[in-house]
């Protein structure tokens, strides 16, 4: 019983992540829109990103490079699910099958 709870809950944690992630990957797409919008209207007002100026990257960089990271922590994440949740099955279904009939 202990495995099926486990299995159920690594599936659990697996579909939480893979929200997570499209959730993230929403999040950089608005992120590279504003990026865009912010740069146009700012040379339509000939300004200047001021943090930009200084560091080289706008605070829109970074949040964008930042999401990115995310997305690739997430990736990782569930690769290694994959791969470790392939036997997990192959176990729980065999020892279901095995097991004896009450």
């Amino acid at each position: 019983m202990d495995s099926m709870v486990t299995v159920q809950a690594e599936r659990s944690l697996f579909a939480k992540t893979k929200v997570a992630r499209q959730q993230a990957e929403a999040l950089l797409k608005g992120l590279v829109e504003a990026k865009s919008l912010s740069e146009r209207r700012l040379a339509e007002l000939r300004l200047t990103d001021h943090l930009k100026h200084v560091t080289g990257r706008s605070s829109l960089d970074n949040a964008i490079a930042s999401t990115r990271r995310m997305i690739d922590t997430l990736d990782r994440t569930m690769a290694q699910f994959r791969r470790e949740q392939a036997p997990c099955e192959v176990v729980v279904r065999e020892s279901l099958t095995l097991a004896p009939r009450r």
